[in-house]
């Protein structure tokens, strides 16, 4: 895949970077698939959780509590998210893999997108969409069957058809401790990376905001390629505040000596 874009300045010091850094990781948040057609929770005005509390609706809790409430807003989106596809961001990530560039990707996604777009090496540090399962006996069912039961069923809760518990999709709710051997991965990742791309992450919701921490820690640089301000702007080797697509794609271009 070769890139659209020209590169700058910028572009041509991060590829520098990638060239010399015996180990490059990615760590990527919502705003990588927004142009993929996928809101980010954050942004004011537009963001998800400008338009609904996720402590009603997002919570361990809340799933509990109101499973019916629970799924009238987790339906609708699963369905929109298995339509969406990767866009040339994903891409440009699953392309420095392939090309040996990139160790692996972190995202705190649960969309899909990056096993997509060809990533290998995947973290999925909030869990994704690919499932959902029992909480009660562990029985696990795909995406497509999950959606069949929120059809069929009158109250609008896909249920486990061993034990008729409601089913709960494999993601990281507000309340819920992240997957245990995910989170070491990652910080594995972090700890020994020379350069962590940071792409398209507020960096706010930790654990997932202290990993740049791990790679500073251990000398290795930071690059952030985001839109709006993160906390750890001022540490970064390089700052790319444009479109995450177009930011990418002058990296590739530089890269390829364009």
């Amino acid at each position: 895949m070769r890139s659209r874009v020209a590169p700058r300045t910028e572009h041509l010091r991060l590829a520098g970077l990638v060239r010399d850094a015996r180990s490059v990781v990615a760590l990527t948040g919502a705003g990588v698939s927004v142009p993929s057609g996928i809101p980010d929770f954050r942004s004011p005005g537009t963001g998800l959780w400008q338009q609904v509390d996720p402590m009603e609706v997002a919570h361990i809790d809340a799933f509990h509590g109101d499973p019916a409430r629970f799924w009238g807003f987790y339906g609708p989106r699963f369905a929109t998210l298995s339509s969406k596809l990767p866009n040339r961001a994903h891409q440009a990530l699953a392309e420095l893999e392939r090309r040996g560039l990139l160790d692996a990707v972190i995202t705190q996604n649960v969309d899909m997108l990056h096993r997509k777009a060809g990533t290998r090496e995947l973290v999925e540090v909030h869990g994704s969409i690919a499932s959902c399962s029992c909480p009660a006996c562990g029985g696990a069912v795909s995406p497509d069957q999950a959606r069949e039961r929120l059809r069929a069923e009158p109250d609008g809760v896909p249920r486990c058809d061993r034990c008729a518990g409601p089913l709960k999709p494999d993601v990281v709710l507000f309340g819920e401790l992240l997957p245990e051997e995910a989170l070491r991965r990652a910080q594995e990742l972090c700890e020994r990376a020379e350069l962590l791309l940071c792409i398209g992450s507020s960096l706010e919701v930790y654990p997932v905001a202290g990993l740049p921490d791990l790679t500073l820690a251990g000398g290795g640089e930071v690059a952030i390629v985001t839109r709006g301000p993160t906390p750890i702007d001022e540490l970064a080797t390089v700052r790319l505040n444009g479109d995450v697509v177009d930011e990418l794609q002058g990296l590739l271009g530089a890269l390829e000596g364009r």
